[in-house]
């Protein structure tokens, strides 16, 4: 090699990969020009939304930074909504009276705010799970202006705010266990159905995925259905009690068939049967009319069907009729009550094709095994106002009502 060659090196190159270097971050002085445009414009939201817009403030970075300083006029220490260092500014939505009035455009500018910035709607996000599951660390009076808020913030549809966000932080044991939650969720509630709908509630409550755990918002003492009527009637919210009350009474009705459909397919004793009828009667508290419809449902859908074999169908239907008047007997207690199950059978006479030509069949048959009475009969086919078919069936019946009529001339 010459003395003038310069030396190579052989092999791969290895890049080596430059480092990503980020900026320290600067939160309080952030909040301090934030504060400031709060300040400068005296509190006026709209201008103060102008102020933002033209501003060069990192959002992107200092989202949390930006809510803190509008929920609570500044900066809060982590982990609590303790002031931290810095400036802050009257104009919050701790510092407003607790009326919806002046909460409102507070909602409202935020909305400008997340519009203009979608991004941002994370960060109130992360900020709102703060300031809820730090309820207790507020005064009553403060927490009832962040349920306002939040009743107008979904009100308002506040930029897709996701409802869990909101109601999973209340979930907080020693939160529930104190009283605070049903507190908040109270006020929530009333303020929420001052524009909405118990509709619009529900709806929100199934988004959030809290529907069917309303209860968990009350301490273990007072966790009852008693409890939540109590509660809710006392604050002025009877149709949210009537609709918990009608969910209860669902899922009862659900337990019940659930369970009777298994007795009755599996063909067990139907003195059996009736006092599981009776135990959950008694439990659940249902009404005798909601008893006989069940029953009349359990019972025609344990039938095995034959496709479009009519003749087999009816010998089925006929059957399990016969096979269980005992335990329809056991609970037809009064001429209401028979009339009552003339209509079920008529409903479903009416919309099963392949029932449309037993009605009077099954009407037969109920009279043979006692379970209907003949003037319970007469009265439907005289005065029955149910509507479905009627015309159809009552021509139908017609032989069947005039032996009744004939045979009771005769004695």
């Amino acid at each position: 090699m010459s003395s003038k060659e310069k030396p190579t090196l052989g092999g791969t190159r290895i890049k080596t990969r430059k480092r990503n270097i980020a900026a320290p971050l600067d939160p309080s002085a952030f909040a301090d020009a934030v504060v400031q445009i709060y300040l400068d414009n005296a509190g006026d939201l709209e201008l103060i939304a102008k102020s933002l817009e033209s501003s060069d403030l990192n959002f992107s970075r200092y989202g949390d930074t930006f809510f803190e300083v509008a929920f609570a006029g500044g900066r809060t220490q982590p982990g609590t909504i303790k002031p931290d260092e810095g400036e802050r500014h009257p104009y919050s939505v701790i510092e407003c009276e607790a009326k919806r009035d002046a909460i409102l455009p507070s909602v409202i500018y935020i909305q400008k705010i997340l519009r203009r910035r979608p991004f941002l709607i994370k960060n109130l996000e992360n900020v709102m799970q703060k300031l809820l599951q730090s309820l207790e660390l507020f005064e009553e009076n403060e927490r009832k202006k962040l349920a306002i808020f939040t009743a107008l913030a979904f009100s308002q549809k506040l930029s897709g705010l996701p409802p869990e966000t909101v109601f999973q932080p209340l979930l907080k044991d020693n939160l529930v266990a104190k009283g605070i939650v049903l507190s908040f969720i109270t006020d929530f509630f009333k303020d929420y159905l001052v524009d909405n709908s118990l509709e619009d509630l529900i709806s929100l409550l199934k988004r959030g995925k809290i529907e069917d755990d309303l209860l968990q918002f009350f301490p273990s003492t007072k966790r009852s259905a008693e409890g939540f009527s109590e509660h809710f009637t006392k604050a002025g919210l009877v149709p949210l009690v009537e609709y918990n009350e009608k969910k209860i009474f669902e899922v009862k009705l659900k337990e019940m068939k659930s369970a009777l459909t298994t007795q009755i397919v599996e063909e067990s004793d139907v003195s059996e049967v009736i006092e599981t009828v009776k135990q959950r009667v008694k439990d659940a508290k249902l009404p005798d009319i909601e008893v006989i419809r069940i029953l009349w449902d359990v019972i025609m859908d344990a039938v095995q069907w034959s496709g479009k074999n009519q003749q087999q169908n009816a010998n089925s239907a006929l059957r399990q009729v016969k096979t269980w008047s005992k335990l329809l007997n056991s609970f037809c207690t009064s001429g209401n009550i028979e009339l009552e199950l003339i209509y079920k059978v008529q409903m479903q006479c009416y919309e099963d094709a392949k029932l449309m030509k037993l009605f009077p069949e099954i009407v037969r048959s109920l009279y043979d095994q006692d379970v209907l009475a003949e003037d319970t009969i007469l009265h439907w086919f005289r005065r029955g106002t149910n509507p479905k078919g009627r015309q159809t069936f009552v021509k139908a019946l017609e032989p069947f009502v005039n032996w009744l009529e004939e045979a009771e001339e005769e004695e």
